[in-house]
C-alpha cells in the first residue's frame, strides 16, 4: 500500500471565504470608503487636489442603477487619482427644489389646498428625508466622499450664493423681465426652459386650412388694378395651422416678398395662396387639377393689405399682412398665421413692427374671456387647448365657411419632461437671462475642455449655439425666490441695491420668510424706495437649473471633472457653463475665468437586457440593491439535506463589488445594458477574482521573499508589469472597461493558465518559492478602483507573518506606479527575456494543444503524464530553448522536455503540434508517454521506479 505524502506538502491555507460575508459588509465599506477618504485627506499632498464636482441627483424617490452607474464611475475616477498620489475632493450634493417634489408634497397632504408656506414646509421635509435615504444607498455602494459636508440646493448658504450670482447678473444687465412667449406646461402650471422639454415624434394635431377675409381696400391699390374685373366676390387669405387654438390670438398674416402668389376661384370665393402650394391646396380641397389662376402677384405687393379676424368680434380692427423671412414655399399655404403670443418667430417679427401680443389662455391652458370677446362664455366653457379646445374655435368659424379642411397631422412636438404632457407656447411675464451676449465667450471657453466621449463637445456646443435667452422664472412655491419687488402698477423693480437689501433680510430670516412674512412687511423694501409708493414681493421662483447651475460657486476654482449622463448637455452642464461665464469677473481675485470644468465626461442611459430604456410604465427598472443581493440571478441550488431558511430561496450575494464591477465593465460612453446575461458574466469574473485571491493568499510563504527566482518567475513579473501598465493607462483615461478586459485576460491567460500551473509543483512540493506576493500586490492595485471591498477583505485575510510586517503598506494606500518587487531580486536580463518570451509562449501553446488532444482521447489525465520532444530546425529558436533548457519541464508542466532528440520508433501514443515563430513555422512539439515512473509525492514522472520518490522529493522529505 502506498504511503500518504500529503503531510509533507505545502498545500494552500487561507481564511479568505469563497463568498463575501454580509455581516462584515458595513465594516469593509467603512474602511475602504469612509476611512480611506479621510486617510487620503491627511496623507496626500494638498497642493494639487483633484476635484470632482457632483452633479446633484434629484431628491425625489428611490435610486435606480443609472444613479449607481454615475456614482460608481465618479468613485473609480477618484480612487485612481488617490493611487496616482493625488489628494481628491468630492462633496456629494442634492438638487432639492422644483416641481416634482412640490407635487409630491401636495399629493401627501390631506388638505385640499395648501398655502405656499405649507407647501414649502412639506416639500422641505420630503426632500430632507429623501436625501438621507439616498445617501445611505450611495454609501452602500462603497462610494467615498465627504458625506458629512454634503450640500443641497435648499441649504441657506447655497441659496445665498445663488442669489449673489443672480445679483452679479443683474449688475451686468443680463437679467430682464418681459411679456413674451415661453414654453408653458398646463399640466405643471409653470413656464419651462428648453432643457425641461422632451420631444415626441408621434404627436397628432388637428391641423386646419382656414381662410381670412381681406378687406376691400385692396381694390383701391394700383398694383391690383388688373384684378378688379377678374375677382367677383370676397378675396380671402388662406393659412394652414397645426394649432387652431391659437387663432383667437392671431394678429397678422405673413407672406414672403420674393414668393409668387396666385388668386384662384373656389366656389363663390377667391383664395390667395402661394403658387408653389397650389397643388397641395387643390389636393386638400379636392379641386379640379386645371384650377383657374385668376392672377399672379408678388409677395411684396401683398404687404400692407389688411384682413379681419372674425374671432376678434365686433370691436376687432383690420389686421396687417406683413413680410417674414421664415415663410417657406415648401409648407402650408405660403401664408403664415401669426399669433405673437403663441410663437417665438411670430413674436419677434410682430414686435419689430409694434404689433400687439395676445395670449388668451390661462395657466391651465383654458381660454380666457379675451379669446372670443363677443360671447366669452363660448370658449371659456371649452376644453383646454390640449384637450380639444382648438376644435371649438373652428366651430365658431365653420358657419362662415372659413374652415376649408381639417386633417390629422402627426409631427414632432414638445412635452413636459416631468408630467409627460404636451406643452404650449404662451406669452407671459417672465424673467430671462440674456444668453446671446455671452454665447460667444461660453463657446470659446469649451475649446480647451477635454470631452469624453469627444462627441459631447458638438452636443453641448449646439445647445449653447441654439440659445439666445433662458427663461429662469417658475410659477411655483418650492424654490429660491427671484429677489424682485413690484410697484402698484405691477411693474418689476429690481437692481443691484435692491437685491443686496433682500439678501440681507434673507440672511437674517431665511428664504421661507419671503412667503411667510406679511405682504406689507416693510423690512423687505430698501431705504431707497421708502416713501415712494407701495411695493410687494414677487411670487416667482428660479428655474431649478439655475439652482444646480450655481453649484460651481462652492468651489474655489474649477473642477477637474464633471461627470453625468448625456442628458445633462442640455441641463446641468449648460446651466453651469452659462452662469459661470455670466458671472465673469468675480469678487475674489483668485477667480479663474472659463468653464467650471476641465474635463466633461458623459455616460449613457441604462437599458434592460432587451435594449429598452428603463421606465416605471414598462416595469423594467432595476434597483442597485437587487444587483448587490444577487436577486436578479437564479437562486443558488441547495445541496441535498440542506434546507433554506423558512423555505426562502438563497441568492449568491456578491455585495457592492458586483454592482461596481458591472459599472467598470461597461462602455459607459454608450447606453449601458444590465440584465441576467450581463450580471452572470460579472458574477463569473468576480468569483474568479475571489478564487484567485484565495489561492494567492493561501500560498504565500515568507521564505519566498528570499528564494531564488526562476525564469518562469521573471516571465510572470514581466507579464504583470505589462498588464499593470495597460490597465493603468486605461484607468487614467477613465476607460475602465478596457482596464477590466486587460485584467481578465491576464488572470485567465498569464496568471492562471501559465504561471500558477507552472508554479504548483514548486509551491506545493519544493521550496514554496515564486513571486506570488508581488503578483498579489499588483492584482490588488488593479482591483482597487473597481472592487475595493474585495481588496479590503483580502488585506484582512493576509497571512499572520504579513500582519506582523509593519513595513507593508495597505493596498488601497499604495501608489500605483511603485515597484511591485525589489529590483535586486531580479537576476535575469528582463529586456533579453522579453525578446525570448514569444518563442517560449508559442512552444507552450503547441504543447498545451497536444496535451488537450491527448486528454480528449483519454491517453493521459495530468499533463505530467507526458514527455515532450521539440523538433527545432531553426537555429535562433534552438538557442532560445537551450538557454532555458533546465526549466522547460516546469515551465510547460510536463515531466521531460528534450530538444531535437530522436523520437522512439514505436510509442503507445503520440501527438504532434507545429508552432510558429515570427509568422513562420518554428518547429514541432511531439507529446509522448512519460519515460520514467510516477513520483507518489509530486506526481511527476521522474522517479526511478514505481512507488519510489524522485530525487528532489527525497531531498525535501529528508530535510
Amino acid at each position: 500500500m502506498s504511503k500518504s505524502w500529503s503531510a509533507t506538502l505545502r498545500l494552500p491555507k487561507s481564511t479568505f471565504p469563497p463568498r463575501p460575508l454580509p455581516k462584515l459588509r458595513e465594516q469593509y465599506i467603512q474602511r475602504c470608503a469612509d476611512d480611506l477618504y479621510e486617510w487620503q485627506r491627511q496623507n496626500r499632498p494638498g497642493d494639487d487636489t483633484f476635484v470632482i464636482h457632483d452633479g446633484p441627483p434629484y431628491a425625489n424617490g428611490n435610486l435606480h442603477v443609472g444613479h449607481a452607474l454615475n456614482k460608481v464611475l465618479k468613485d473609480m475616477v477618484l480612487r485612481v487619482k488617490v493611487q496616482q498620489g493625488r489628494r481628491v475632493d468630492y462633496i456629494p450634493g442634492w438638487d432639492c427644489h422644483g416641481l416634482p417634489i412640490e407635487l409630491k408634497a401636495l399629493e401627501s397632504s390631506k388638505e385640499s389646498k395648501l398655502t405656499p408656506v405649507e407647501i414649502r414646509k412639506s416639500a422641505r421635509n420630503l426632500a430632507s428625508n429623501t436625501v438621507l435615504k439616498q445617501m445611505k444607498s450611495f454609501r452602500s455602494y462603497g462610494v467615498m466622499g465627504d458625506w458629512d459636508q454634503r450640500w443641497t440646493t435648499m441649504d441657506a448658504a447655497f441659496e445665498i450664493r445663488q442669489l449673489r450670482l443672480f445679483q452679479q447678473m443683474i449688475k451686468k444687465g443680463l437679467i430682464y423681465r418681459r411679456f413674451k412667449p415661453v414654453y408653458w406646461s398646463p399640466s405643471s402650471r409653470t413656464a419651462l426652459a428648453e432643457a425641461e422639454l422632451e420631444y415626441r415624434d408621434d404627436h397628432v394635431s388637428h391641423a386646419a386650412w382656414v381662410r381670412f377675409p381681406i378687406t376691400e381696400e385692396w381694390r383701391t391699390l394700383p398694383q391690383f388694378e388688373s384684378l378688379q374685373d377678374k375677382i367677383q366676390g370676397q378675396l380671402y387669405a388662406v393659412i394652414w395651422t397645426t394649432t387652431p387654438w391659437t387663432l383667437p390670438a392671431n394678429r397678422a398674416i405673413a407672406v414672403h416678398d420674393d414668393l409668387e402668389y396666385c388668386v384662384i376661384r373656389y366656389g363663390d370665393s377667391n383664395l390667395l395662396v402661394a403658387k408653389s402650394r397650389l397643388d397641395a391646396l387643390a389636393d386638400k380641397l379636392d379641386v379640379e387639377e386645371n384650377t383657374q389662376i385668376l392672377e399672379m402677384v408678388e409677395g411684396k405687393q401683398l404687404t400692407g393689405l389688411k384682413y379681419t379676424n372674425r374671432l376678434q368680434g365686433k370691436a376687432g380692427l383690420p389686421q396687417p399682412i406683413i413680410h417674414a423671412n421664415f415663410v417657406s414655399a415648401d409648407s402650408g399655404s405660403g401664408l403664415v398665421h401669426l399669433a405673437p403670443g403663441h410663437g417665438f418667430d411670430d413674436y419677434e417679427v410682430c414686435r419689430s413692427l409694434g404689433i400687439p401680443v395676445a395670449a388668451p389662455i390661462d395657466d391651465q391652458g383654458k381660454f380666457t374671456q379675451d379669446a372670443f370677446p363677443d360671447s366669452p362664455e363660448v370658449l371659456q366653457s371649452a376644453p383646454s387647448v390640449n384637450e380639444g379646445g382648438g376644435q371649438n374655435v373652428l366651430k365658431l368659424l365653420e358657419p362662415h365657411g372659413d374652415v376649408l379642411q381639417v386633417e390629422k397631422y402627426q409631427h414632432k412636438y414638445p412635452y413636459d419632461w416631468r408630467t409627460k404632457q404636451p406643452v404650449v407656447i404662451r406669452a407671459t411675464e417672465q424673467w430671462f437671462a440674456d444668453v446671446a451676449s455671452i454665447k460667444h465667450e461660453a463657446l470659446a471657453a469649451l475649446s480647451n475642455i477635454r470631452f469624453i466621449p469627444e462627441s459631447g463637445r458638438k452636443r453641448l456646443e449646439s445647445f449653447v449655439q441654439g440659445r439666445s435667452e433662458w427663461c429662469i422664472s417658475r410659477q411655483r412655491a418650492w424654490g429660491v425666490p427671484i429677489p424682485a419687488l413690484y410697484d402698484e402698477t405691477g411693474a418689476a423693480v429690481v437692481d443691484e441695491g435692491i437685491v443686496e437689501h433682500i439678501i440681507s433680510v434673507i440672511h437674517e430670516r431665511g428664504t421661507h420668510a419671503w412667503w411667510s412674512d406679511a405682504p406689507d412687511d416693510s423690512a423687505w423694501v430698501p431705504p431707497s424706495l421708502k416713501g415712494k409708493g407701495e411695493y410687494r414681493r414677487g411670487a416667482d421662483t428660479m428655474d431649478v437649473w439655475f439652482d444646480s447651475g450655481s453649484s460651481w460657486t462652492m468651489m474655489p476654482g474649477r473642477a477637474d471633472v464633471y461627470l453625468e449622463g448625456s442628458d445633462q448637455h442640455r441641463g446641468w452642464f449648460q446651466s453651469s457653463l452659462l452662469t459661470r461665464i455670466a458671472a465673469g469677473a468675480h469678487a475674489d481675485a483668485r477667480f479663474e475665468k472659463g468653464a467650471p470644468f476641465k474635463q466633461l465626461i458623459t455616460h449613457g442611459f441604462t437599458l434592460d437586457q432587451d435594449g429598452k430604456k428603463m421606465s416605471k410604465s414598462l416595469g423594467n427598472i432595476i434597483e442597485p440593491q437587487q444587483v448587490i443581493d444577487g436577486t436578479l440571478l437564479p437562486p443558488i441550488k441547495q445541496k441535498k439535506g440542506k434546507a433554506t431558511t423558512q423555505g426562502q430561496p438563497a441568492y449568491d450575494a456578491l455585495g457592492p463589488d458586483a454592482l461596481r464591477l458591472w459599472a467598470a465593465s461597461s462602455d459607459y460612453t454608450r447606453d449601458v445594458a444590465i440584465g441576467v446575461p450581463v450580471l452572470s458574466a460579472i458574477h463569473t469574473a468576480l468569483i474568479k477574482y475571489r478564487t484567485t485571491v484565495k489561492m494567492l493568499l493561501g500560498s504565500l510563504h515568507e521564505s519566498a521573499r528570499t528564494a531564488p527566482l526562476t525564469t518562469t518567475d521573471h516571465i510572470a513579473i514581466i507579464q504583470l508589469q505589462d498588464t499593470m501598465q495597460e490597465v493603468g493607462k486605461a484607468f487614467d483615461n477613465h476607460e475602465f472597461f478596457k482596464g477590466f478586459a486587460a485584467l481578465n485576460r491576464w488572470i485567465t491567460n498569464d496568471l492562471s493558465a501559465f504561471y500558477l500551473e507552472a508554479l504548483k509543483d514548486r509551491l506545493y512540493c519544493a521550496d514554496g518559492g515564486g513571486v506570488l506576493e508581488p503578483l498579489l500586490t499588483g492584482l490588488l492595485r488593479m482591483l482597487a478602483p473597481m472592487t475595493p471591498l474585495l481588496v479590503e477583505e483580502a488585506w484582512d485575510h493576509r497571512p499572520e507573518w504579513m500582519k506582523q510586517d509593519t513595513s507593508l503598506t495597505h493596498p488601497l494606500h499604495q501608489l500605483y506606479g511603485d515597484p511591485i518587487i525589489d529590483s535586486s531580486r531580479l537576476t535575469c536580463d528582463l529586456a533579453a527575456l522579453r525578446k525570448d518570451i514569444p518563442v517560449l509562449m508559442s512552444v507552450h501553446a503547441a504543447i498545451k494543444s497536444g496535451l488537450e488532444a491527448a486528454r480528449g482521447d483519454k491517453a493521459l489525465g495530468s499533463s505530467l503524464q507526458s514527455s515532450v520532444i521539440l523538433d527545432v530546425p531553426d537555429v535562433p529558436t534552438q538557442e532560445v530553448l537551450h538557454k532555458y533548457a533546465d526549466e522547460l519541464e516546469g515551465m510547460f508542466v510536463v515531466s521531460c522536455v528534450e530538444i531535437n532528440a530522436t523520437p522512439p520508433e514505436t510509442s503507445e501514443w503520440s501527438y504532434s503540434r507545429d508552432f510558429e515563430i515570427n509568422g513562420a513555422k518554428g518547429g514541432t512539439a511531439v507529446i509522448l508517454p512519460p519515460k520514467q515512473a510516477k513520483c507518489p509525492r509530486c506526481w511527476r514522472y521522474v522517479a526511478p521506479e514505481e512507488d519510489h520518490l524522485c530525487r528532489r522529493c527525497e531531498d525535501v522529505v529528508a530535510t
